[in-house]
C-alpha cells in the first residue's frame, strides 16, 4: 500500500472550502491507551479531523460507514518524540554542505514514509523548521504532524558543534543544513532560546553532554553550566513551554534536572539515585535504542565516521537497562528513534527494541498516550477516543500479542490521519 497523497490533499482542500465529512468505522476492538487492552466490538465516529464517538451502540441508520467485521484492532497513531527528518545523511558535517533543495526533497520523503509507517504525530529534535511544518498542515507535503525544535542549543565544542579540531568557521545553524547552533554564556543562549521560540519551536532543545556524532567531545562530558540550562529554562517557561536535554550520563540529566529541564533525550547511563531525582522532578525519558543498534550495523555505510561508530559502545546494552530501571521508578517513558540517513526506514524496529525493556504494552503506551502527555496535547493525541484528532491505525492482528506488526505495514488494514485514510487496503 502507497500512501494516497490526492486523496489527502483533497480532503484537506474540501474542508477549507467548508465542507464537513462524516464516517463510521463499525464493528472493531479499540485500544484504551491508558489500561492498553482492547474493547469491543466498537463503532468510531469520525466528524471531519476529529473522532466525535466511540460507542457501542447501534449505528445511525442511513451512516456513511467501514464495516471491519470484528477482524479489526484500532490504535491511535504512533508518535516518535525524537526524529531528525532533515538529517538524509548520518555525515552531520557533511549535511551542511548540501543545498536546502535537496535537504528539503528529502525530508518530505523520509516525513510520507513515516506517515506510511503509521506515525501520525513527530518531534522532530534539531533540523526542521516552520517551513516543514507549515507544509505539512497545508498538505503541500503529506506526512505526519511535525512538533519542531528548529536548531539544538550547543556550547562550543558541544554536541550541535561539528567542526574538527583544526576548523575554525561554524556553519552549524545553516537552516536546514544543520541540527544544533553554538552560544555560550547567558546573554547568548537566551538570544538563541528566543530566536527558536520566535521562529516557532514546540520547545528548546539543549546539548547537556557529549555524543555519538559530534568530533571533539566524549560520552562522559557535562556541557553548558547550570546558570546558562537554567537562562534557558526561564526562557522556555515564559513561552509555556519546555526544555529537552541530550544527556547520557548520569552527572549531565542530574544537572539538568536541578535546572528544570522537563525531557531526557537518550539518558543511556542513567543510575538509581538519578532515575530518583527523575521521578521527583516528574521528568521523561525519551529513549532511542534502536539507533545504537544499527549504527554498529549499518552507520558506516549511512556515513557516519569510523570513530564516531566506535563511541556507540556498550550504549544499546546500557539504554535498555535504563528503560529498565526507569519503569521501575515509574518515570514516564516516550518512545524515540533517533536514526539518522538510510537507518531511519528501521524506525518501527525501534518498538521491537525497546520491548527487551518493558511489555509490548509499555511500549505501545510510550509511542502514544506517553508521547501525547510529553508534547502538551493530552486529549488530542494518543487515544481513541472523543475530541482527538482521527488519527488511527487499523491490525489485522493484536499488537499486545506481537509488537512486530508494525515492522510490517505493507499488512496495515488502514492508517487514517486527521481523519482521511492515508493507506488501507483494496475493499475496504
Amino acid at each position: 500500500m502507497q500512501i494516497d497523497r490526492e486523496a489527502y490533499r483533497r480532503a484537506l482542500r474540501e474542508r477549507r472550502a467548508g465542507s464537513v465529512t462524516e464516517l463510521w468505522l463499525a464493528n472493531c476492538f479499540v485500544l484504551d491507551t491508558k489500561s492498553c487492552r482492547f474493547s469491543g466490538p466498537c463503532n468510531i465516529h469520525v466528524v471531519a479531523d476529529k473522532i466525535a464517538a466511540v460507542t457501542k451502540e447501534a449505528l445511525p441508520k442511513d451512516c456513511k460507514f467501514v464495516d471491519l467485521k470484528r477482524r479489526c484492532y484500532v490504535i491511535p497513531g504512533l508518535c516518535d518524540a525524537h526524529i531528525h527528518c532533515t538529517a538524509s545523511t548520518a555525515n552531520l558535517p557533511g549535511l551542511l554542505s548540501l543545498p536546502e533543495s535537496l535537504v528539503t526533497a528529502q525530508a518530505a520523503l523520509e516525513l510520507e514514509q513515516m506517515l506510511a509507517r503509521g506515525f501520525t504525530t513527530v518531534r522532530d529534535a534539531g533540523g526542521a523548521d516552520f517551513g516543514i511544518a507549515q507544509a505539512l498542515d497545508e498538505g503541500a507535503l503529506v506526512g505526519p504532524r511535525l512538533l519542531f525544535v528548529g536548531h539544538a542549543l550547543s556550547q562550543t565544542g558541544g554536541h550541535g558543534d561539528f567542526r574538527g579540531k583544526g576548523e575554525d568557521t561554524c556553519a552549524c545553524g545553516a537552516a536546514l543544513r544543520g541540527i544544533g547552533r553554538t552560544c555560550d554564556g547567558d546573554a547568548e543562549v537566551r538570544k538563541a532560546a528566543r530566536d527558536e521560540l520566535r521562529k516557532g519551536a514546540h520547545c528548546i532543545k539543549i546539548m547537556a553532554s557529549g555524543g555519538v556524532s559530534s568530533p571533539t567531545d566524549r560520552l562522559t562530558n557535562t556541557q553548558f553550566s547550570e546558570a546558562e540550562i537554567t537562562a534557558i529554562v526561564e526562557e522556555a517557561a515564559a513561552n509555556k513551554t519546555y526544555v529537552c536535554a541530550h544527556a547520557y550520563n548520569s552527572d549531565a540529566i542530574a544537572r539538568c534536572l536541578r535546572c528544570g529541564v522537563r525531557s531526557i533525550e537518550h539518558g543511556n547511563l542513567l543510575d538509581d539515585p538519578t532515575a530518583k531525582l527523575m521521578k521527583m522532578r516528574g521528568a521523561y525519558l525519551v529513549p532511542t535504542l534502536i539507533t545504537y543498534e544499527k549504527l554498529v550495523s549499518e552507520g558506516a555505510a549511512a556515513g557516519l565516521a569510523q570513530d564516531l561508530v566506535d563511541k556507540v559502545g556498550t550504549l544499546l546494552a546500557d539504554g535498555i537497562k535504563a528503560v529498565t530501571l526507569a519503569h521501575n521508578h515509574g518515570i514516564p517513558v516516550a518512545f524515540g528513534s533517533d536514526l539518522l540517513g538510510d537507518m531511519r526506514k528501521h524506525q518501527s524496529q525501534g518498538l521491537r527494541v525497546q520491548a527487551q525493556a518493558c511489555s509490548p504494552a509499555d511500549v505501545i503506551r510510550s509511542a502514544t498516550r506517553t508521547c501525547a502527555s510529553l508534547f502538551q496535547m493530552d486529549g488530542l493525541i494518543g487515544e481513541v477516543a472523543e475530541g482527538c484528532f482521527a488519527d488511527l491505525i487499523v491490525l489485522d492482528r493484536d499488537p499486545l500479542e506481537d509488537i512486530t506488526v508494525f515492522e510490517r505495514p505493507e499488512e496495515f488494514v488502514a492508517v487514517m490521519h486527521n481523519g482521511v485514510f492515508v493507506r488501507k487496503q483494496a475493499g475496504l
